[in-house]
């Protein structure tokens, strides 16, 4: 990594709005169906749902998008989606939204994810998926390796948000990491549990406490500082990645990182819904990383975005005039 950039909080948040960020992996629809429940079926032991309303959103990997164009950049999503009805819906909504379409590929042969949520009366009757989790083929991997080497030289920080979905594989990950290390376009990883040791020689890798002990397949105290260091030490090792920000739920978080180590507790706040919460950390790290700041302002700012967006309702993205306002507030970067 180039040496930290000491910036200002002003400075900061006016130079995010410069950046380009392309997001790789798996984006998806989100679909929910409003309504309220006055009977039971006569064909079988289920409620029926009158409908008021239905919404779509963008999930996955979308979401990731919101955030980073939240922070002022933008967003560039590269993927693979079919050319169903679902994929058409997925590309509007992204064209809607005004998000960076550049990367992305439609496929005759494969399903566009779609998960479908009926709710009633605030309490989610059933979820329907339509999916895939197969790999791209051969020629799609090629086709998306290829999109992704035109956009990076152009990007400032490229972001993995992997669903095991199988936008991603070791092969086109190995890829596109040594092109983006050849161009010096840092590589900041949200990993998933099939692909977990694929990400090798990337600059920071973002799991949660979960996905460290299933992806390296190990046991440990998280409380006990040795034992927790150690597992950081073999995941570092095993991936040779520059950095790890782990995410600790209510326990905060810790970057491991340029040879800085810091643990952050979690801010104390009124959690309406966790939801989310790994998107705004991840883009809020990548933003940072990209303009070279030190691993305290990295882990600082997107703790603090993380607990941010809990104290919402749903999926939503980050507030960047909220977490601008409660970073002065912290003290956690200097206004000058």
């Amino acid at each position: 990594m180039s040496p930290v950039l000491d910036l200002s909080i002003d400075e900061l948040f006016t130079q995010f709005d410069s950046l380009r960020v392309l997001i790789i992996g798996d984006v998806m629809l989100d679909s929910y169906v409003w309504g309220r429940v006055e009977r039971i079926s006569p064909e079988a032991p289920v409620p029926v749902v009158n409908v008021d309303r239905r919404e779509r959103r963008l999930g996955g990997a979308g979401n990731v998008l919101l955030n980073v164009q939240a922070l002022g950049a933008e967003a560039i999503i590269c993927s693979v989606i079919g050319t169903d009805a679902p994929g058409d819906l997925l590309e509007q909504e992204l064209c809607d939204r005004g998000l960076n379409c550049d990367g992305l590929i439609r496929s005759h042969d494969r399903i566009t994810t779609i998960k479908e949520r009926i709710i009633a009366s605030s309490q989610q009757v059933v979820r329907v998926d339509t999916e895939t989790d197969r790999y791209i083929t051969d020629a799609e991997r090629t086709q998306l390796v290829a999109k992704a080497k035109e956009l990076i030289p152009s990007c400032h920080v490229i972001i993995f948000e992997d669903y095991d979905k199988g936008v991603l594989s070791k092969e086109a990950i190995a890829e596109i990491t040594d092109f983006a290390n050849e161009q010096r376009v840092p590589t900041v990883v949200d990993p998933k549990k099939r692909n977990f040791l694929s990400y090798q020689n990337t600059t920071l890798f973002k799991p949660n406490l979960k996905e460290l002990r299933e992806g390296l397949k190990l046991d440990f105290d998280v409380d006990d500082a040795s034992e927790f260091q150690a597992a950081v030490d073999q995941l570092k090792q095993a991936l040779h990645v520059s950095g790890a920000l782990i995410t600790l739920s209510e326990r905060g978080v810790f970057i491991d990182f340029n040879d800085q180590k810091l643990k952050l507790p979690a801010h104390v706040r009124q959690i309406a819904d966790v939801s989310g919460a790994g998107d705004t950390v991840i883009s809020i790290a990548a933003c940072c990383v990209a303009l070279r700041q030190s691993p305290a302002i990295i882990a600082g700012l997107s703790n603090l975005g993380g607990g941010l967006v809990c104290e919402s309702v749903g999926v939503v993205p980050i507030d960047k005039a909220q977490l601008k306002q409660e970073a002065i507030e912290a003290g956690l970067i200097p206004n000058s």
